[in-house]
């Protein structure tokens, strides 16, 4: 499979989680992929959760429910070591559905919800930090019309 270009950050769909349009950072120092998550707990073997904030479009105060996750431990770039929840996940970007396992993380005092990591971009990706929003300005084109242009 050729790699794909892409920026250091893009908008791209989760159509598992039924979100859209969801900025992303490209981040080739994480190993992990991240999103972010409130109200994280285990009850009964299932995972309980809240995605996004209220300021995301698709946000709906929803509780999402998983029956499949595991645990990892995640170093954080000060060297500090957390223990998270992983689930998985299909992530379109590109026009094409990936596989994706997301470690669930608080991320409201950083800019982007979401993290892809090396996990997720390696054999896939190359990456230009150069540009930005690639994936999601194809996407537009795509819908646009023709006539009237």
């Amino acid at each position: 499979m050729d790699k794909i270009l892409i920026g250091r950050t893009d908008k791209v769909d989760f159509p598992t989680l039924g979100f859209s349009e969801v900025d992303v950072k490209i981040d080739t120092g994480a190993y992990t992929s991240s999103i972010h998550c409130t109200h994280i707990r285990e009850e009964e073997n299932r995972l309980c959760c809240t995605f996004l904030d209220p300021q995301h479009p698709d946000y709906d105060g929803k509780e999402m429910i998983f029956t499949a996750y595991d645990m990892t431990a995640v170093k954080s770039s000060n060297g500090e070591v957390q223990t998270r929840y992983v689930v998985q996940a299909n992530i379109r970007i590109f026009k094409k559905l990936f596989k994706i396992s997301l470690t669930l993380s608080s991320r409201e005092d950083m800019r982007f919800p979401v993290l892809l990591g090396r996990k997720f971009l390696t054999k896939k990706f190359i990456v230009d930090t150069a540009l930005t929003d690639l994936s999601f300005n194809n996407k537009i084109h795509e819908y646009k019309d023709p006539i009237q242009e």
